[in-house]
């Protein structure tokens, strides 16, 4: 079991920066992959990014429009990660939810992997 809560949403006017966080409970945290998915008004969830570890290597990967613009990361031992999101645009605009999964070898780009979920965390970008 895990539990997941996001932080660090909020207002930023497009060109800024966001950082949010996932705080993560539980055990065998760096066994679970982490993804980060968002969901706009009227709008399908979909996926942003996702960062796993294993054998010792940190592998990550970015849904193309967010690429060279979000950063993916973990601190396994604040048992945190986190989404580092740069130049900001309004089509960012968007609830931002972070997922955990012990099925790592599965499509990690898929909400349906996942089987914990936060709360989410709003993000709007003004233009």
């Amino acid at each position: 079991q895990i539990q997941l809560v996001e932080s660090g949403g909020g207002l930023v006017q497009a060109g800024g920066s966001l950082r949010l966080s996932c705080a993560a409970s539980g055990r065998a945290f760096s066994r679970y992959a982490m993804g980060w998915f968002r969901q706009a008004p009227g709008k399908e969830r979909e996926f942003v990014a996702y960062l796993m570890w294993s054998g010792g290597a940190i592998y990550t990967y970015y849904e193309d429009s967010v690429k060279g613009r979000f950063a993916v990361s973990r601190d396994n031992a604040k048992i945190m990660v986190y989404l580092q999101m740069t130049s900001l645009k309004p089509e960012d605009t968007a609830i931002y939810y972070c997922a955990a999964t012990e099925k790592i070898t599965a499509n990690l780009r898929l909400g349906a992997t996942y089987g914990y979920w936060g709360q989410g965390t709003q993000v709007t970008v003004s233009s």
